[in-house]
């Protein structure tokens, strides 16, 4: 078994590690420490005995669910399903899938009874259907815990200097005065990823330089567009001590791995998960994809919801073991892998993710070469009462097509306002067609694919860009 990695720590980081940030989770009435502090004992368990503690916890999870959650208890009642009676993680496969849908229409019966505290949130709407849940304060404190170890495996801290490159509504509508002096204190910068013009490009570029992170977070596609551009401006980003970046919320490709790493001079470490799903695997530095098992099963199925065979790509299912109080049990991600069953050379006994599918954020640009992230068009669609479904097509900077299904919610007059909102964000003389469907296909992946971009947003941009400076 291999030692944890050793971190290197200033005084300050320390004291933001064990003193500051533990004291802010506390006053939030989170468990967080602890929680991490089990995280780091538990990761090294063998598979065995990880696997035993799932059946431990979900059996408790399920039998929680059915005394005290209405949705669960009329569903084990109706699919006859005892869960005291779980003896194994197979058995698991007897409870009904939980989909975007059955939450929607079932969004109270899903709160246990009694619960307090619960957080409202909803997802970001990449498929351009977005979710609304709730969150205990359980649930938190476990994926903060998870996404603090794995933060940790990278021989960086909370405290260290982050550069989060970011772009979803929910972060930066938040930036009240009281999460700044938060993001201060922990030394955490957001750069907005929604537009990547030439000019805050080269913004981008020298607040980086300027903070000197040890690591980045963001889009895979934003980072490696930064990192493109400073290589284009001849300014070296590989003398900054940035000692990883993590990357996620997009499939992360392989040119944007190798870029990211040559450019800022440091590793990648690709992570998975979600608002609504929970942080479900992350990257160590021995390469390996490491599911967050304490909290997470994750099953992959067929189309027809079967379980899909060894090494074969299934969509990935979730059941989180943190979810008392809004029980995610058997949830349908919509998101396409495939399971490992080897053992990862760092010694975790943490299961593994052999690869993620499908998942992934399109760059579109304006006519004007003004690169921006997709989500800035998505969101002119995705909370248009009475939008079902949508997927943004840019053919070429001159004509964009969007789809819509809709349902018996939306008003005719909504057309004219997303035909204008996109052409807005595209520029001047933008051809935005709005096209009424019954009804979008999914990429053979079984993706939904809500953007699609064929223009080439690289070549485009190079050629309106200025004529290239010196560091």
């Amino acid at each position: 078994m291999s030692a944890p990695e050793t971190m290197h720590q200033s005084l300050y980081t320390g004291l933001v590690s064990r003193v500051l940030f533990p004291l802010h989770e506390r006053l939030k009435h989170h468990d967080t420490v602890r929680v991490r502090a089990a995280m780091e004992d538990s990761q090294w368990w063998s598979p065995e005995r990880i696997r035993s503690y799932q059946i431990e916890r979900l059996r408790a999870l399920l039998t929680h669910a059915n005394a005290k959650v209405p949705y669960y208890r009329d569903l084990f009642a109706s699919a006859g399903f005892e869960p005291g009676s779980l003896d194994s993680l197979e058995a698991l496969r007897d409870v009904p899938f939980l989909t975007k849908a059955d939450i929607r229409a079932n969004l109270d019966r899903l709160k246990a009874e009694g619960a307090e505290g619960l957080a409202r949130f909803n997802t970001g709407g990449s498929s351009g259907e977005p979710l609304i849940f709730f969150i205990g304060r359980e649930r938190i404190s476990h994926d903060v815990a998870a996404k603090w170890r794995a933060t940790r495996w990278w021989g960086v801290d909370i405290g260290d200097p982050e550069a989060v490159v970011w772009g979803s509504p929910i972060e930066l509508g938040s930036q009240d005065r009281i999460r700044q002096i938060r993001d201060r204190l922990l030394r955490t910068r957001l750069i907005p990823a929604f537009e990547m013009s030439p000019e805050k490009l080269d913004r981008f570029v020298s607040e980086i330089r300027a903070m000197r992170p040890r690591m980045l977070f963001g889009y895979p596609s934003a980072l490696a567009h930064i990192a493109r551009h400073a290589k284009i401006r001849n300014v070296r980003m590989d003398d900054l001590g940035i000692r990883v970046a993590f990357v996620t919320s997009e499939k992360l490709y392989d040119d944007q791995r190798r870029d990211i790493e040559s450019i800022f001079g440091c590793r990648v470490a690709n992570g998975y998960g979600g608002r609504d799903a929970g942080f479900i695997a992350h990257e160590c530095p021995a390469g390996g994809m490491h599911i967050t098992a304490e909290d997470i099963i994750v099953e992959t199925v067929t189309p027809d919801g079967q379980p899909s065979a060894a090494g074969e790509a299934g969509e990935i299912v979730i059941t989180h073991l943190a979810t008392s109080e809004f029980p995610f049990i058997r949830y349908r991600t919509g998101d396409v892998g495939v399971l490992d069953d080897r053992a990862c050379a760092c010694g975790r006994g943490l299961p593994l993710l052999k690869e993620l599918q499908g998942r992934t954020t399109d760059f579109v640009v304006a006519r004007d070469g003004t690169v921006m992230h997709g989500l800035a068009l998505i969101y002119v669609v995705r909370d248009v009462p009475g939008v079902a479904r949508f997927r943004i097509e840019q053919h070429s900077l001159e004509h964009t097509q969007v789809y819509l299904e809709t349902d018996p919610a939306f008003r005719e007059t909504s057309l004219e306002g997303i035909r204008a909102g996109i052409a807005r964000r595209l520029g001047d003389g933008v051809e935005v067609e709005v096209i009424r469907t019954d009804a979008i296909p999914s990429e053979r992946s079984g993706k939904f694919r809500y953007i699609v971009s064929h223009v080439d947003a690289g070549s485009v941009a190079a050629s309106k860009r200025a004529p290239e400076v010196a560091a």
